[in-house]
């Protein structure tokens, strides 16, 4: 059984396609991505945390690799440090944000499973965050950043849906 949480209870829950906004945009303001039906989601890793400047102000990527194509997604600064400290395995004095988030899911007794990039829309990245407690599997929809670092404390696998990929490397 999946629950999706998301804080917005009666949401239309059946819009898992590439073609249509995200659930929480209102439909008619945007046009129509050229972006095929979402296939199945592969498995990537963090190849690194990158910054470079635009405009003399500095911007962090996170890119993420199947092996073959590299997918940059733009994160804010607080993100990247959350994302590295959990990579190199740092243990602030106090528990930041994305540490009180393991806190608590590991207090509720549940596990991150996995990690989803399952949508883009106008060149924005949506994510899933998918918990298991017991039998029962929850799904929380998330930032990329916040669903990446969350991960990176359970070692929880992160996938990109398939086409999302095909766009990054038709882009490359």
């Amino acid at each position: 059984m999946s629950e999706h949480i998301d804080g917005n209870p009666g949401d239309d829950l059946g819009k898992d396609d590439l073609t249509s906004p995200p659930q929480f945009f209102a439909e008619q303001v945007f046009d129509q991505p050229d972006i095929p039906e979402i296939t199945e989601p592969i498995e990537v890793q963090i190849e690194g945390l990158y910054e470079t400047e635009i405009n003399r102000s500095p911007h962090q990527y996170i890119v993420l690799t199947d092996g073959e194509i590299r997918l940059p997604i733009s994160i804010g600064t607080p993100e990247a440090k959350a994302i590295l400290d959990a990579l190199e395995l740092e243990v602030p004095d106090r528990p930041m944000t994305h540490d009180l988030l393991r806190n608590v899911i590991d207090r509720l007794g549940a596990t991150v499973e996995r990690v989803v990039i399952d949508d883009l829309w106008r060149d924005i990245y949506y994510a899933k965050i998918y918990l298991l407690r017991g039998l029962e599997e929850f799904m929380i929809d998330a930032r990329p950043s916040d669903a990446i670092a969350v991960a990176a404390r359970f070692a929880a696998p992160i996938f990109v849906q398939s086409k999302i990929l095909e766009v990054a490397g038709k882009e490359a």
